[in-house]
């Protein structure tokens, strides 16, 4: 007679096949969570200073590369960098702007031949993502459009005349400016061979004060802690801006790392306090300053790019 197969399956389940059988209690369950959970605490911290590493490098890079089309525009062109398209006005009535300008303002403008600095630069970079730190909290929403377009850009969002484009690099080649503290005018480098009383500063992160964006702030292209972001406009990008101060905490206390690219090909970090104050100059030759609580603010250089 067959037995039943039922007994076979109502049979108690012992040794290994227990234990293969039988799922995870709620507390091993929650030993697992918790541990997952304490090793996400720990890697996060790591994995967000490699981030900030990485996007450091990379803005390095970016500057290398700017400094390197720079030197191979001028080794083309008799050694002469080429004109600055920080600038506003017609014919000889006009004056300066800030220097993250990538592109000018339209119509008949002095001295410049070019409204872009891709009509410039164009041929030694091709991707427009090299003009822009990669820090910045939004990269702006046309870069790439406006650089391959160059003096013929216009803003599809705007329909106003040509509109200009402003990054978060700053860019000094043939560029003057106010200088605050000894009311000296700052030279942006002309030549790759130098000259009397030039700088031998080409690029730079932006770090400033009281822009009309954000007056009473510090901004910049690289993160500060507590920071937030100061929304870009149709022709301007964003950046972080810092507002809130503690009475006690000055520039110099300031949690932030930047960067500038010179003549001679290389890159170097500096900090808040080794920096020279400029302001834009409402005069060809750089010697007159916007009126304070007026126009972009304050700029600041490295020190080692204007001594």
């Amino acid at each position: 007679m067959v037995q039943s197969s039922s007994r076979y399956f109502d049979a108690p389940l012992c040794g290994a096949e227990y234990h293969r059988r039988r799922g995870f209690t709620l507390i091993e369950l929650l030993v697992v969570v918790s541990i997952i959970s304490l090793l996400l605490k720990i890697s996060m911290p790591v994995a967000v200073k490699a981030r900030r590493q990485a996007r450091k490098l990379k803005g390095m890079a970016n500057q290398r590369q700017i400094v390197n089309a720079a030197n191979l525009f001028a080794l083309d062109n008799n050694g002469r960098y080429p004109p600055s398209v920080a600038t506003i006005g017609i014919v000889n009535d006009w004056h300066w702007q800030e220097p993250t300008m990538l592109t000018g303002y339209g119509g008949d403008v002095s001295p410049r031949p070019r409204r872009s600095m891709s009509a410039y630069l164009r041929e030694y970079i091709q991707d427009a993502t090299v003009m822009f730190c990669p820090n910045a909290p939004v990269r702006y929403k046309y870069l790439r459009q406006a650089w391959a377009v160059g003096d013929e850009w216009d803003n599809p969002d705007t329909g106003c005349s040509p509109d200009p484009v402003k990054g978060v690099y700053c860019f000094y080649w043939n560029y003057k400016g106010y200088l605050v503290r000894d009311g000296g005018v700052f030279k942006g480098p002309q030549r790759q061979c130098g000259g009397r009383g030039t700088s031998k500063l080409l690029v730079s992160c932006y770090f400033g004060y009281d822009h009309w964006r954000s007056r009473g702030c510090y901004g910049s292209c690289e993160r500060m802690t507590r920071a937030n972001s100061t929304e870009g406009s149709d022709v301007s990008s964003a950046y972080w801006s810092l507002c809130s101060l503690d009475s006690q905490q000055t520039r110099d206390s300031l949690n932030l790392r930047l960067h500038a690219g010179y003549v001679d090909g290389h890159v170097e970090g500096y900090t808040p306090g080794e920096v020279v104050p400029m302001k834009v100059s409402i005069t060809a030759d750089g010697a007159c300053p916007y009126p304070d609580d007026t126009g972009p603010g304050v700029f600041y250089l490295p020190r080692t790019g204007v001594h």
